[in-house]
């Protein structure tokens, strides 16, 4: 979801909620949706140690939410969004520049065998998104969102582009608790596929090794779940404790590529948990 929902969708809904705490009502959801929230968060993170690898590192991890007029921008990762159409209503149309950095195989490699292998120069990418953002499904301040996301080498990496379909569905579940879940496929040219996942004959030579020429296409799939927790009980400001999941598997000659076979695993992982901020 790229339609600007404030501090990782900071309100409740039903009208059960609301008689359980009617010293505080609910302000309109309209008001919700649009209002001007800034939410900053940091954490600690565990990330596969490349793209393919059974090795985890622990990362400092953060992320921004903000509203600027009728712009929101969020960061993912290491990318930024920013959705620069807000129509309003139960539906909304997402469109919006993508920049960001890929950091796959970029430095030390805690794998010995892998780390043989020529490393990767980080890949900066930019493109954008489109998408339709559908609200007031079940409560009035859900989304359920559908994106495509494409983005492109500019730099001296892979040099081709990468088309990211995606679906989002959050939902409050009362005036602490925020919940929401993703599902996501990567899509890489032959190009994307020989840069990370081939092994050269030169390359066997160094690493031992079989030589392996990786073919594009569906790179790999992902699930996610986010959950937030207010501190003061008000989502909408003041601080909340966030954790995150995600699990992608990757397929084809991604998946029978020697460094995710032989020395890595198909299944990856990543998480995140950390406190946020909201004014």
């Amino acid at each position: 979801m790229i339609r600007y929902i404030p501090a990782l969708l900071l309100a409740c809904s039903t009208s059960a909620l609301a008689q359980t705490a009617p010293e505080t009502p609910l302000p309109p959801a309209d008001e919700v949706l649009n209002a001007n929230v800034t939410t900053i968060g940091g954490g600690i993170g565990m990330t596969p140690d490349y793209e393919g690898s059974n090795d985890y590192r622990i990362i400092p991890a953060a992320a921004i939410r903000t509203r600027i007029g009728n712009v929101g921008i969020t960061t993912r990762g290491l990318y930024v969004y920013a959705d620069l159409i807000n129509t309003g209503g139960k539906v909304d149309f997402d469109l919006g520049p993508i920049a960001g950095l890929r950091m796959n195989r970029s430095g030390k490699i805690k794998d010995d065998v892998v780390d043989l292998l020529p490393e990767r120069n980080k890949a900066i990418e930019v493109g954008g998104f489109a998408g339709v953002s559908f609200h007031q499904l079940t409560n009035p301040y859900d989304t359920l969102s559908i994106r495509l996301d494409a983005v492109h080498d500019v730099g001296k990496a892979h040099k081709s582009t990468v088309v990211t379909p995606t679906i989002d569905f959050a939902t409050p579940l009362s005036r602490s608790i925020y919940v929401g879940a993703s599902l996501s496929a990567d899509f890489v040219s032959n190009r994307f596929a020989d840069y990370y996942f081939s092994i050269s004959p030169a390359d066997t030579l160094a690493s031992g090794l079989p030589t392996f020429d990786a073919g594009g296409g569906m790179k790999s799939w992902k699930v996610g779940a986010l959950a937030n927790y207010s501190l003061s009980g008000n989502l909408l400001k003041g601080w909340s404790i966030f954790a995150l999941a995600n699990h992608s598997q990757l397929l084809g000659d991604f998946k029978r590529s020697p460094i995710v076979r032989d020395r890595g695993s198909a299944s990856q992982w990543m998480g995140a948990l950390g406190l946020a901020y909201t004014f």
